[in-house]
């Protein structure tokens, strides 16, 4: 019984003392499911805070699973982005583990937004998910190829503190 007792103490306690963004110097690592229409992939990022509420990034996808009638190929299913994050969540409340996190971003595809919540259990593991929307493309009138990485998509997934 004492040692269920300390177990659940311990597991509280680091409950208390998990934050999802320190700000500068708070690295975070991200991978999940990409899910949007025509496919379903995956996705990770890493962001690196440069201040109290800003960080940069690098966020990839590659769609595993796309319609067949698309005749997609590599170059078409992988995305890279540069993306920069207004850490928000100590602003707008008060639970430290919750980070919440608009941002821009831009990649090979197109130009767009992002708006992201993640909510840290420990230290060290959380769960994320983010919408990505795209604000401008690179090119007009755009295949059904093309469109797989030029909509609206969303991730779901676990962060990690490095």
């Amino acid at each position: 019984m004492k040692n269920l007792l300390l177990s659940f103490a311990l597991f509280t306690t680091s409950l208390l003392f998990s934050q999802a963004y320190t700000g500068a110097g708070d690295i975070k690592f991200q991978v999940g499911a990409n899910i949007q229409s025509g496919g379903t992939g995956i996705a990770s990022s890493v962001d690196f805070g440069l201040g109290e509420n800003i960080s940069l990034g690098v966020y990839s996808s590659y769609l595993l699973n796309v319609q067949g009638s698309l005749g997609a190929q590599f170059e078409d299913r992988f995305d890279v982005q540069g993306r920069f994050n207004a850490n928000i969540g100590n602003v707008i409340t008060s639970d430290r583990a919750l980070d919440v996190y608009p941002g821009l971003h831009v990649g090979t595809r197109n130009f767009g937004g992002h708006l992201g919540i993640r909510y840290f259990f420990s230290n060290g593991f959380g769960l994320y998910s983010e919408l990505h929307i795209p604000f401008a493309y690179y090119k007009d009138n755009l295949s059904s190829v093309e469109e797989l990485n030029n909509q609206v998509t969303v991730t779901v997934g676990t962060s990690f503190n490095i």
